[in-house]
């Protein structure tokens, strides 16, 4: 199981620490507020003119200082809130090149239909389905099939992994949904029907890879070659993030 975690952990890390700044900052401009306006009422009404003058400069003083750490604040509550949009998850960066063993699975159309379906395959990679696909990302619950199918119908692929599955690769699907191309992008799903001996199953449009374990290299080849290819491509500009269409 090769997972680039480094990588993860830096991008969280870096994250955080623009917020854990602004916190901090913003509390000692609010602790400098507070302490020049106190200072303020506490000592002008007991001195003479000319000491006044000195106080109420040394709190101008504090006040400019209060203001820019606000400034500064505000800059880091951006930047945390800003790193994940400036973030690009390219699929071309992720490992690939691996030899992979793909099933080509057979095709049982694209109608949509909001009516029960009984699916010819455990795991389907087409067939009818609903008429509304959902969002791309990590989920903890399984959304059914119905929905699922109209995202591979879109280009997107799926992980699916086992619900007692490690924290460790949890972690790295979560990172792996994050990714796109074009209008397609990933998703992470639980599943029962996962077949034993595999620990997870990566599906597009009429292709399924069944893996024995966790291989970084494998999941992004299948990615680069089948994200973006199912029969029905959306613009990315309308399809922001995947759901319903």
């Amino acid at each position: 199981m090769n997972m680039n975690h480094m990588q993860m952990e830096h991008e969280a890390g870096t994250s955080y620490l623009w917020l854990i700044v602004g916190a901090v900052v913003l509390l000692l401009s609010i602790a400098a507020y507070i302490w020049s306006s106190r200072t303020r009422k506490s000592v002008l009404a007991h001195m003479k003119k000319n000491e006044r003058a000195a106080i109420k400069k040394k709190t101008r003083s504090i006040g400019l200082a209060a203001h820019a750490l606000l400034v500064v604040s505000i800059i880091a509550f951006v930047l945390f809130f800003m790193q994940g949009a400036l973030t690009k998850y390219d699929v071309a960066d992720l490992n690939a090149g691996a030899a992979i063993d793909v099933t080509d699975d057979k095709y049982y159309g694209a109608d949509h239909t909001e009516e029960p379906i009984q699916y010819e395959m455990t795991i389907p990679t087409s067939g009818p389905h609903n008429p509304h696909d959902i969002k791309f990302g990590f989920y903890t619950d399984f959304p059914g099939y119905p929905y699922l199918v109209h995202n591979l119908e879109h280009g997107d692929i799926i992980i699916y992994y086992r619900e007692n599955a490690s924290d460790e690769l949890k972690d790295h699907l979560k990172y792996l949904a994050k990714f796109r191309k074009a209008g397609s992008g990933i998703l992470a799903v639980p599943n029962k029907d996962i077949p034993e001996g595999s620990e997870v199953v990566v599906t597009a449009w009429t292709k399924t890879m069944k893996l024995d374990q966790f291989d970084d290299a494998k999941i992004g080849t299948f990615i680069n070659k089948y994200i973006n290819q199912g029969p029905e491509k959306i613009p990315a500009s309308i399809r922001q993030g995947g759901g319903t269409m």
